[in-house]
């Protein structure tokens, strides 16, 4: 099979699994009675990240750590520059000061947390389970604060929880057959997407690395570019910036946390040297773009989309 129809059938299995998988759990989760608040804060991030997660461990448990590592690095600038860019030029993206002082000043923790492990040279699984304890301890923090305080923030993680709902009549069975089949379908999309990647980096003789951080990362970031396009349409620009800031941290703290606890790897040395500081400096500019007005404007989302324009054409011209 020619490696350009096994990554689209990857990308086709991963967004219809991973649409699958938040529907399903957060229809399960609603006939079992949890909170919308934890369902914005767990299951749809932990679900829209799902594809990030099986890919990257999919890569590095078959030796391919220039994808595995590209993947979170990539998706991260990717949901800045790309999503959240396309998302403000639709619309005028208001954020919320609590929200942007807490889940944005996690995020840049986060990124400093990735730049530390990415210059160690290995991912290893002390510095995983490190990056873990972090998202737990993130997790138990935001939602003991969102259930006291009611503010913005809460209210923007209970939105995603609702934008995200199933159709009506999805009972608790039919909940978890959809849950189910969602991490099916992922994970044959992981699967097919890595094996077409590797096809297409050793056909044109590029390097995994460049490949994980353009194709594979976009591919994986699809469920954040869908949601966030859709809040942006729907005037709800709080649920898309939150969306790209928890998918960060997910990134980050659980994907590169869990892919490091199940199979140690190295870190590709151009990750290192150039790729890590793209994904730093946007976010830098995420948060100050934002602190700026607290909304992320038309021109500060086309500026995002020319600097994502810039950076690919650098990775091709690198390759």
């Amino acid at each position: 099979m020619p490696s350009w129809m096994m990554i689209a059938i990857g990308l086709v299995l991963l967004v219809a699994g991973g649409e699958s998988l938040v529907r399903g759990a957060v229809a399960t989760a609603q006939r079992l009675g949890v909170s919308p608040l934890m369902i914005g804060l767990t299951l749809v991030g932990f679900g829209t990240s799902t594809p990030e997660l099986i890919t990257s461990v999919e890569a590095a448990l078959i030796g391919s750590p220039g994808i595995a590592v590209g993947n979170v690095v990539g998706s991260n600038t990717a949901n800045i520059l790309l999503i959240l860019g396309a998302a403000a030029v639709i619309h005028p993206l208001a954020t919320s000061r609590a929200a942007l002082m807490r889940d944005g000043g996690a995020m840049l923790v986060a990124a400093l947390a990735c730049l530390a492990v990415v210059l160690t040279g290995h991912l290893a699984r002390p510095a995983g389970a490190a990056l873990i304890l972090l998202l737990a301890a993130y997790i138990v923090y935001t939602y003991r604060r969102e259930r006291v305080v009611h503010d913005a923030s809460a209210k923007m993680h209970e939105a995603e929880a609702t934008m995200m709902a199933p159709p009506r009549g999805v009972g608790f069975a039919l909940g978890l057959l959809l849950a189910f089949g969602g991490i099916t379908l992922t994970i044959a999309g992981a699967a097919f997407l890595v094996d077409g990647a590797i096809a297409l980096a050793r056909g044109f003789g590029i390097s995994e690395t460049v490949v994980g951080l353009t194709i594979v990362s976009v591919g994986t970031s699809l469920p954040e570019l869908v949601t966030s396009v859709m809040a942006a349409l729907r005037r709800q620009g709080d649920v898309a910036f939150g969306n790209v800031l928890g998918s960060n941290i997910y990134n980050v703290l659980g994907i590169l946390g869990v892919t490091a606890v199940v199979k140690p790897i190295p870190v590709p040395p151009e990750i290192a040297a150039v790729d890590i500081w793209v994904m730093l400096a946007a976010s830098v500019a995420l948060l100050l773009f934002s602190i700026t007005g607290w909304r992320l404007n038309r021109w500060e989302g086309g500026a995002f989309l020319a600097a994502y324009a810039g950076y690919v054409a650098y990775l091709a011209t690198a390759a």
